[in-house]
């Protein structure tokens, strides 16, 4: 992994976009898609097992979420089809700035508003960046559950 690739992952913000279940290119929708292909039919089986395991009687549920993962369409944050749930102000910011991420602004950490959500997670995250470099946050950052 080098620098450019761990840029094209991560968001601006410091969350990995390739981990992301939205994210067009990555695992979960390529894994979901498998999953979904393999069990192709498997409704008519999962309503005989609702008898006995009431969890299944929900299986048409879980196949609208499975389904609705495969499909996953969103480029990431530095890509043309971003389908982010959250306003992202880093995203924008650190274009017109000029920079990969928050940190290596000089104004960083700055008072502009951080979507509330990710706000704690944006500040740690660049603080991390800074202090061990962007190749090796995204290696760390690979060993640990993204939500």
């Amino acid at each position: 992994m080098d620098y450019q690739e761990a840029v094209r992952r991560l968001a601006p913000c410091g969350l990995d976009c390739s981990r992301c279940a939205d994210y067009a290119g990555g695992e979960i929708k390529e894994l979901s898609a498998r999953l979904a292909e393999l069990l192709q039919g498997y409704l008519r089986v999962a309503r005989v097992k609702a008898g006995q395991k009431p969890a299944f009687a929900g299986y048409p549920q879980f196949e609208e979420v499975l389904a609705t993962f495969s499909r996953a369409a969103c480029s990431g944050c530095r890509g043309d089809n971003v389908l982010c749930p959250f306003d992202c102000t880093a995203c924008r910011c650190t274009r017109e700035k000029g920079v990969d991420f928050c940190f290596q602004c000089g104004e960083f950490p700055c008072s502009r508003e951080i979507n509330p959500v990710i706000r704690e997670r944006w500040l740690s995250f660049n603080q991390r960046m800074k202090e061990i470099g962007v190749v090796e946050f995204y290696q760390e950052q690979s060993r640990v559950a993204r939500y």
